[in-house]
Formats: structure tokens, C-alpha cells, sequence
């Protein structure tokens, strides 16, 4: 059994989004996933990307918000909604409403977000659209 204190728990930023990491390789002993809670104001984007060994499932818990998918395809997601990418899937999520939104995103096995936290995602973000 593992019981993972708040305390221990650490915030990743990056313009606008905000991912709480609830169950990382640095508060937890489990080899097989990475939980988050991933919160993002009105407007704010996840660039697109893709994991390559990991699957990703994403939970809606409130909001609504447009997911990027490849080519410039996008669909709406809203509170509730489940979505699985598998390994190599790209994908992203933007914020179009005009309150916050927040999802559980569920990683297997774990990815470290650190790095990707660290990027530029404005410029990802600006670059895309030309």
C-alpha cells in the first residue's frame, strides 16, 4: 500500500496549464503509470505531440475544450468525455471556453513530464499556426 501525501505531490506550469503530479516516479514507487491532474485557464494550449512508448487516457472532469489531433483535425471534448491515444497518437487540447477546465490524465508505463513542461509552448503554439 502507498498513501501519497498532497505535500509531496509537485505543480508543473507552462502557459496557462498547470499539471499536478499525483502519482510520479518521484513520490511513488509504481513502475506501470503516471497520474495527473491537469487544470487550464480560458485560451490557454496544450501543443500538440505524441508519446512514443506511453498510452495516454485523458478523464474531462470540467470544462470544455477543442483536441488537437494530426493533420489540423480537431473535435470538441466536454465534462465527462474519455478520450485514449494510444503510443505514437498525436494529440493536444485547447481551452476555447471562457472558464478553467480540468482533466485526470492517466500515463502507461510513466512518462516524466518534466522536460516537456519545460519547452517553449507559446512559441510551439505560434509556430504551428504558420
Amino acid at each position: 500500500m502507498e498513501l501519497i501525501r498532497a505535500e509531496n505531490m509537485t505543480t508543473l506550469r507552462n502557459s496557462g496549464v498547470e499539471s499536478r503530479q499525483l502519482l510520479v516516479k518521484g513520490n511513488s514507487g509504481s513502475t506501470r503509470l503516471t497520474v495527473t491532474r491537469v487544470a487550464m485557464v480560458a485560451g490557454a494550449v496544450n501543443p500538440r505531440h505524441r508519446h512514443e512508448r506511453s498510452e495516454q487516457v485523458w478523464i474531462l472532469l470540467y470544462g470544455e475544450a477543442t483536441l488537437l489531433l494530426p493533420n489540423g483535425q480537431k473535435d470538441v471534448l466536454r465534462a465527462g468525455d474519455v478520450v485514449r491515444f494510444a503510443e505514437n497518437d498525436i494529440h493536444g487540447l485547447q481551452n476555447c471556453g471562457t472558464t478553467p477546465l480540468e482533466y485526470i490524465a492517466v500515463t502507461s508505463p510513466p512518462v516524466d513530464f518534466t522536460k516537456s513542461y519545460a519547452q517553449d509552448w507559446a512559441r510551439a503554439v505560434r509556430d504551428s499556426k504558420t
